[in-house]
């Protein structure tokens, strides 16, 4: 029986889009200026997260799946997914404005590139003044349409584009053309997959001066060309009590304001439970255990473990799992 809450060596990213906000504000251990991601919990292939907490310090995520199974994910989930740990947990520190891109569904994944599709979910952790993001179509277009508009560097005609603020949520499913904004900083939930289509990187060149790869025939078949009147997502932002702010097939995050000690109860899930820091410090107890989470850290409580303290005097956290 495993008896330890999990945290993991975040894996920095360097990336044309990214700065410095990983370091100077979540505390990340970066030494380039350009660090546009950290992967909290990882099980993509090459960029599995190690523990490096407790008496499993040095042990890979991959290899105590395949040692403790259910115990560490779950029994539904582990029946679905066996050894592969299903969520890719992320921050991400836009400097400047991602591609334009859009993700294909599981099916369409799986068929070109043997992998999981991508369905995600941002939660905005910081952001400058007027900073904004690009998520789905201001109204339904075709393929043809929305074509037209790229070959003519007009790709905002047809795109919806939401200002945000600490706080905002956004569910971005398989198929919705998305890119995050300069100046946004975020917290990422998704599948575990890497498989991305940029449609658009805004004629930016990489430090070599060459373009990068674009992929929109591959794009053109993967966007869902219909339009929605809003694309945030909407909760309650109540105190010592979650709140739902995304139920989907692929996790269920919540919204946990702690001001007080909190004892979290998980009788009711089987699965993993992902506790992302996105203000304040919490400290997390379980048997002689003590985890302090700061602004930007991750837990991972393992699924046989259902009785956790929180102790905070004031912590906004998501908590992640799959039903």
């Amino acid at each position: 029986m495993i008896h330890q809450l999990l945290r993991f060596e975040p894996i920095l990213k360097s990336k044309i889009w990214g700065g410095q906000k990983l370091k100077t504000v979540l505390h990340k251990k970066a030494t380039k200026k350009d660090v546009g991601e950290s992967w909290e919990i990882s099980d993509v292939q090459e960029d599995i997260s190690i523990v490096n907490n407790g008496d499993l310090k040095g042990r890979a995520l991959k290899g105590l799946i395949q040692e403790f199974k259910e115990q560490i994910v779950g029994e539904k989930v582990y029946l679905i997914f066996q050894d592969k740990f299903p969520l890719l947990i992320k921050f991400i520190d836009a400097k400047k404005t991602l591609s334009l891109q859009v993700h294909p569904n599981d099916i369409l994944a799986q068929r070109r590139h043997n992998s999981l599709g991508k369905t995600e979910m941002w939660y905005i952790v910081d952001a400058d003044k007027k900073a904004k993001i690009i998520i789905g179509f201001s109204e339904e277009t075709d393929k043809k349409s929305f074509l037209k508009t790229v070959k003519s560097n007009d790709e905002l005609a047809l795109l919806n584009v939401d200002y945000v603020k600490k706080g905002d949520t956004f569910l971005v499913p398989s198929g919705r053309v998305h890119a995050i904004g300069k100046g946004v900083l975020l917290a990422e939930i998704q599948e575990t997959s890497d498989v991305t289509y940029r449609i658009s990187d805004w004629g930016r060149k990489d430090s070599n001066g060459k373009l990068r790869d674009l992929h929109l025939n591959l794009a053109l078949d993967a966007i869902d060309y219909s339009a929605k009147s809003n694309y945030k997502a909407e909760y309650l932002k109540r105190k010592n009590n979650p709140s739902t702010i995304v139920d989907c097939k692929y996790f269920t995050t919540n919204y946990l304001h702690l001001t007080q000690d909190f004892i979290i109860n998980n009788h009711d899930k089987d699965s993993f439970v992902i506790y992302m820091c996105v203000e304040g410090t919490v400290v997390f107890v379980y048997r002689n255990q003590h985890e302090k989470l700061r602004l930007g850290e991750t837990i991972l409580v393992p699924a046989c473990i259902k009785n956790v303290t929180a102790i905070t005097e004031n912590a906004k956290l998501l908590e992640v799992f799959i039903k």
